[in-house]
C-alpha cells in the first residue's frame, strides 16, 4: 500500500478544511490510492468512486459538512466520501457482513444525511432539506451530487422544476462522467464557469434584469431570450436555466484549481438553485478501470497491479445468462419479440440480445416508469415486449404496471431479475416485494423459476402468451446445475408439479428455494417423516387442485418463498380459508422473508438467518408437529 501521510491526518472533514489548498492535490492522490487498495481486498463499486475523488475532496473542503448537507445520488460513488468522514479504518469491511454499506446510509454516519440504493432521488431529498432549513431559520447549504445517467430519470426533472419554481437555495452537482451533455473545453471552459458563478457576473445579470423589467413587454421577452441564447451558446445550460437553475459549467472535475473557486463562488454568492456541471472520467487514475469502465463499475476482489478480478469459475450458467440466451432463441423465430431495459444491458443480459437484434433492443435510460408504458405502447401494436428489470427497480414503475398494462390487459412480459436476497448490495437491492405487488392485479400471470430449466420454460411460455400481462422472477447468481433442455416448453398456465411424493409433510415451494425443499425432505425422511415436495410455478393463477391435494392428504403444509410476506404464501392461505380446507386441522406454516430489512451479508447467511434454507424448513416442520416430535422421531 502507498504511503499516505496527509490522508493519515484526516479523521474528519474538519481536518481536511484545515489543510491549505496547495495540499489538496496530494490528498486526492493518496485518497485514490487508498480507495483502490481497499476495494481490491473486498470488491465493490470502484469506477464511480475513482471518478469523483477530486470532487469529493473539493466539496468537503468548501462546504461545512455535516452542518451543510451533502447527498450522493445512489451512493455507489460515495466510497471516497466514507474515507474522508471517519470510516477509513472500516473500508476493508465494505459490503461484508456487519461491515460498512456499499451505499450512503443514515444510520452509519452523520455525514450521510440521506440513504438510497436507487437513483435520481437526491434532488428531491435535497429540496426537502433546503426547505426544512428555511422553515427552521437555519442558513445552511444543501448539495446534491447526481450522475448524468441518474439525471435522465423523470423524478430528477420533477424535483428541478419544483426547486426552480420555489427559488430554493439548493446546489446540484451534475457529475457527467460520460460526456453525455457537453465536453469541457479546457482553460476557456474553466474561465467561463468561474465567471458565471462569481459576484461580478451575478451583479451584472441582476442589474440587467432590473433594467429589463422597465422595458415594454416585447423587449423584455427579447432581452430574456438573448441572454438565454448567449449563455446556452457558451455553456450548454439553457435547459437548466429554463427550469429555474443558475447553470455553471462545464468544468473539469479533476482539476482542483478549477473546482475550488467555482464551488466557493456558488457557496458565497448564489441564493437560488444552481447546477454545477462537472465533467469527470469514470475509473480516473487506475488504468484498468479507465480502459473498461463498465467492468470496473462493480468489481470482485482484484490484483491491484494487473487489475485481474478473482471471480470464481461458475459450476453452472447464471440465471441472467439463461434468460438472455433463451430470449434470443425465441426472438430468432418470432420477429415481434422486442427487449427493453432501463440502462442495464449487462446486468439484465440484454447486451447479448442487443448484439443480435440492435433494432429490437431498447435502452430507455434510468426510467423504469417510461420503460413499462413504452412496452405497453408496443404491445398495442402487436409486438411482444419483454421488459427486463431487477425486482427492486420494478417497484418504481408500479403505477404504470397497474394503469398502463394491467387495466388495459396488455400482453407485456416482465422478466424480473435479482428476485430474493442479493447479498452484498443489501436491503436496497433485495428483490422482496414483486410477488406481493403483482398478485393482486386482475389478469396478471405471476411465475417463479425453481431452476434454470424452469426459467427456460417460463421464457418460452411468456413468448407465446398473448392473453394479458405475464411475469417470471429468477434470482441473482448461478443456476443449480440441472440439465437444460435445448428448447423451453410452454407451461400450462396455473399448473404446478409434484417433484416427490410423501404422506405426512408437504412442502409447496414457489421459486428458487426448491433445492432446499428437496434437501429438507431428505432430512425429514431420515426422521421417518414421509414428505411431498411440490413446485408451485405460479402464484397467480394458483393451481387449486394441487393445493387441495396437499391440504387434504398431509398433516403439515409448508409454504416456501424467497419473498416478503403478502406474496405467494398469502395467496395460498387465502385460498385454503376460502375453500374451507383448513377446517380439518391442517398445520400450515409459511416461510417468507422476515418483516424487516435484512442487512447485507453473504446470500447463504441471509437465507439461514431468515429460515429460508434447508435447516430452516426442517425446524419449521418440527415446530408445527410440536416440541416432542423430534424426540419421538429420534427415538
Amino acid at each position: 500500500m502507498s504511503s499516505t501521510p496527509l490522508l493519515d491526518r484526516i479523521q474528519s472533514p474538519d481536518d481536511l478544511r484545515r489543510l491549505p489548498e496547495s495540499d489538496l492535490r496530494q490528498v486526492a492522490n493518496e485518497l485514490r490510492a487508498d480507495l483502490i487498495d481497499a476495494v481490491s481486498r473486498t470488491g465493490g463499486h470502484l469506477g464511480a468512486g475513482l471518478g469523483v475523488v477530486e470532487l469529493t475532496v473539493a466539496l468537503h473542503h468548501v462546504f461545512d459538512t455535516p452542518r451543510d448537507r451533502l447527498i450522493w445520488d445512489v451512493g455507489h460513488q460515495a466510497y471516497p466520501h466514507k474515507i474522508l468522514t471517519g470510516r477509513r479504518d472500516a473500508m476493508r469491511t465494505v459490503r461484508q457482513e456487519n461491515g460498512l454499506s456499499g451505499f450512503a446510509k443514515r444510520t452509519e454516519s452523520e455525514y450521510d444525511p440521506f440513504g438510497a440504493g436507487h437513483s435520481s432521488t437526491s434532488i428531491s431529498a435535497g429540496l426537502g432539506m433546503a426547505v426544512a432549513s428555511d422553515l427552521a431559520g437555519h442558513r445552511r447549504n444543501v448539495v446534491a451530487v447526481i450522475g448524468d445517467g441518474a439525471i435522465s430519470a423523470g423524478m430528477a426533472y420533477e424535483a428541478m422544476n419544483n426547486a426552480g419554481a420555489m427559488n430554493a437555495r439548493l446546489v446540484v452537482i451534475l457529475n457527467d462522467n460520460d460526456m453525455s451533455i457537453a465536453p469541457p473545453t479546457g482553460a476557456m471552459s474553466a474561465y467561463l464557469a468561474r465567471l458565471v458563478s462569481g459576484k461580478a457576473y451575478k451583479g451584472l445579470r441582476d442589474r440587467a434584469k432590473a433594467v429589463a423589467r422597465h422595458l415594454p413587454p416585447f423587449l423584455q421577452e427579447g432581452a430574456r431570450r438573448t441572454e438565454e441564447l448567449a449563455r446556452g451558446l457558451l455553456t450548454g445550460g439553457t435547459l437548466f436555466e429554463e427550469l429555474g437553475f443558475h447553470y455553471v459549467g462545464p468544468i473539469d472535475g479533476h482539476d482542483l484549481d478549477h473546482l475550488l473557486p467555482v464551488l466557493q463562488n456558488v457557496r458565497d454568492t448564489i441564493d437560488g438553485p444552481v447546477l454545477v456541471h462537472v465533467v469527470t472520467k469514470k475509473g480516473k487514475g487506475y488504468p484498468p478501470a479507465e480502459a473498461s469502465a463498465d467492468k470496473y463499475h462493480g468489481v470482485a476482489k482484484f490484483d491491484v497491479v494487473t487489475g485481474a478480478q478473482s471471480k470464481p469459475k461458475a459450476n453452472a450458467p447464471s440465471y441472467t445468462r439463461i434468460f438472455a440466451e433463451t430470449l434470443l432463441q425465441e426472438a430468432r423465430e418470432d420477429e415481434r419479440i422486442v427487449a427493453i431495459h432501463a440502462a442495464m444491458p449487462d446486468g439484465t443480459g440484454l447486451d447479448l440480445f442487443g448484439q443480435a437484434f440492435p433494432k429490437r433492443t431498447f435502452d430507455v435510460g434510468i426510467a423504469e416508469q417510461h420503460a413499462v408504458t413504452f412496452a405497453a405502447g408496443l404491445a398495442t401494436e402487436g409486438y411482444k415486449p419483454f421488459v427486463a428489470i431487477y425486482s427492486t427497480f420494478l417497484q418504481r414503475a408500479y403505477d404504470q404496471i397497474v394503469h398502463d398494462v394491467a387495466i388495459q390487459h396488455l400482453p407485456v412480459r416482465f422478466a424480473i431479475d435479482r428476485a430474493g436476497f442479493v447479498g452484498a448490495d443489501g436491503p436496497t437491492h433485495a428483490g422482496s416485494f414483486d410477488t406481493g405487488f403483482l398478485v393482486p392485479l386482475p389478469g396478471m400471470v405471476v411465475m417463479a423459476a425453481a431452476d434454470e430449466a424452469e426459467l427456460r420454460h417460463m421464457v418460452r411460455t411468456a413468448a407465446i402468451y398473448d392473453d394479458g400481462p405475464i411475469s417470471f422472477r429468477y434470482p441473482r447468481g448461478n443456476g443449480t446445475g440441472v440439465e437444460l433442455p435445448e428448447r423451453g416448453q410452454a407451461l400450462e398456465i396455473g399448473r404446478g408439479r409434484i417433484v416427490r411424493e410423501g404422506t405426512k409433510v408437504a412442502i409447496l415451494s414457489f421459486g428458487a428455494r426448491l433445492a432446499d425443499a428437496i434437501g429438507a425432505s431428505e432430512d425429514l425422511e431420515g426422521f421417518g417423516l414421509s414428505t411431498t415436495v411440490a413446485d408451485a410455478r405460479f402464484a397467480k393463477p394458483l393451481d387449486e387442485d394441487l393445493v387441495r391435494r396437499l391440504a387434504q392428504n398431509h398433516e403439515v403444509l409448508i409454504l416456501l418463498e424467497e419473498g416478503a410476506s403478502g406474496g405467494f404464501a398469502a395467496q395460498v392461505l387465502e385460498l385454503l380459508a376460502r375453500r374451507g380446507w383448513l377446517d380439518r386441522g391442517l398445520k400450515v406454516r409459511p416461510i417468507t422473508m422476515p418483516d424487516r430489512f435484512v442487512d447485507h451479508a453473504a446470500p447463504e447467511t441471509m437465507l439461514r438467518a431468515s429460515g429460508i434454507d434447508k435447516a430452516g424448513i426442517v425446524e419449521t416442520v418440527f415446530r408445527a408437529l410440536g416440541d416432542g416430535a423430534r424426540r419421538v422421531m429420534q427415538a
